[in-house]
Order: structure tokens, then sequence, then C-alpha cells
């Protein structure tokens, strides 16, 4: 807690670097985890890629600057003048709308990525900020956060302007950035962690993991979605699984084309 005489603008900076660290430690201890998971796992599938993950490391910690300050900013702001629509009470809201929170923001951020990311595929946009995220061939698990400041901004502004409008607890909200942070180094680690029994069952086909998303790597015009593959289905840019991931994985190669 900051003093009370503390200055707005000073207080609002304060907390803005403390949640900027905040975001950059989240993003070095996971990338790093699932980077050291990767040499025991895949042993030689980083090698060669020192440079491009220290690229990868450079762009994520300016992307965490990007989002830690309107999270800083929506979090001192809730905590001074109750902004938002966020709780730390259980019993403000009811116990079977938790998880549904979970859901809606969970789905609201990846309706927004689909169509985001699509716009960044535009030839302008991509050559100003998405090629930055491409740079990575293939990606690795450094690369989640690997993003141009416009594509950092797109991305950065969801979640604080969603608790503006979508009632959650600070717990559930934990859950989604939790979410949010193991999906992202995982889809981009560049093989698959989760098991044959769910990627290819009916629920996998709809949701994304690695098989799926290092397919938009190598093609690019695919697979733009972020947990689920529903936007991708509807709009006919779904183009099925890595196969080279599924073939590593041991995987039939069943469900690599949808």
């Amino acid at each position: 807690m900051l003093p009370a005489e503390t200055p707005v603008p000073l207080a609002l900076l304060i907390v803005s670097l403390v949640v900027t660290v905040i975001v950059a430690l989240r993003y070095v201890l996971t990338s790093g985890l699932f980077a050291w998971l990767t040499e025991k796992m895949r042993p030689g599938l980083y090698a060669g890629k020192r440079a491009q993950i220290r690229r990868e490391m450079r762009w994520s910690l300016l992307s965490a600057g990007i989002y830690g300050a309107p999270a800083g900013i929506v979090l001192w702001g809730w905590n001074h003048h109750g902004w938002t629509e966020m709780t730390a009470d259980w019993a403000a809201l009811p116990l079977w709308y938790h998880p549904l929170s979970v859901l809606i923001y969970l789905a609201v951020q990846d309706t927004c990525f689909y169509w985001s990311h699509r716009w960044m595929h535009r030839p302008r946009w991509f050559r100003l900020a998405h090629a930055v995220h491409h740079d990575s061939r293939p990606p690795t698990a450094w690369t989640a956060m690997s993003f141009h400041p416009i594509e950092a901004i797109t991305g950065a502004v969801v979640v604080p302007v969603l608790v503006f409008f979508v009632p959650i607890h600070l717990a559930m909200l934990g859950v989604v950035l939790t979410i949010a942070t193991v999906m992202g180094v995982t889809n981009h680690m560049g093989w698959e962690l989760f098991p044959r029994w769910l990627v290819h069952s009916p629920l996998g086909q709809w949701l994304i993991t690695a098989s799926h998303h290092e397919r938009h790597h190598e093609e690019y015009r695919c697979n733009f979605g972020l947990y689920f593959r529903v936007w991708d289905r509807l709009c006919g840019t779904d183009r099925g699984l890595s196969r080279r991931i599924v073939a590593e994985a041991g995987h039939a190669q069943e469900a690599v084309a949808s």
C-alpha cells in the first residue's frame, strides 16, 4: 500500500512499474520453465537459436511494460476508488458464476485475438508490427510475448477493459491470467505437451495447443485463434494440425487436416 499522501501521478507510475516487474517475472519464470522442460523432453530442439531467443526476450520484456502499465493503473483505481467490477468478496457473486466468468473472459479474449490477429496479417500491418512475432522461425518457449509494441497494445487492453464491464472475483481473474500465460507459452514451444487422447479427442477439436498453433507459424494464413478453434472453424481458416509436431509427438496422423 502506498502512503495516502502520495501524489496520484507518482502512485500510478509506481504501481505500473511494480506490475510491469511482476509481468516480466511471470514471463521469465514460465518461459524459462518450459524451455528447461523442452531441453529435457526434446534435447536439441532449440539448438542454434540463442540469437533468436535473445531477440524474443528483448521484445517480450518491452511487452511486459505495455501489459503492466494499464493493468497497474486499473488495479490502483480499483483499490482506491472502487473502479471496475472486480471483487475480493466470494459472496458478492453467485457461486455458479465464478467458473462462468472465467469462460466469458477467455471467450472475449479469444474473439479479440482472432480478429486483431487476422488484421495483423494484412500486408501493411504485418510488415509494420506482426513480423516481429513471426521472425521466430520456428517459435520457442520464449516467443509467447515477443510482440512489436503496436501488437502488444491490442492484447494488453482487453482484460483491463473487461473488468469494467464483466464482474469477476480476483481469484478467478488469476485463473484467467494463468491460463493465458501457460497456453501462450506451451502453444509456441515447438512440441506437443498435451497427450494424444486430448489433442485428438472431440474436445481437442475445439481447443488450441501447440499442434494447432504451430501450423499458423508454418503457413501464416490459417489458425488465428488463441484458446479455441471456434472462430477458425466458423470463418474457414482452420487447417488442422502441424504435421511435424503430430509426427514427432508419436500421434496418429488422423486429424492433421480438418
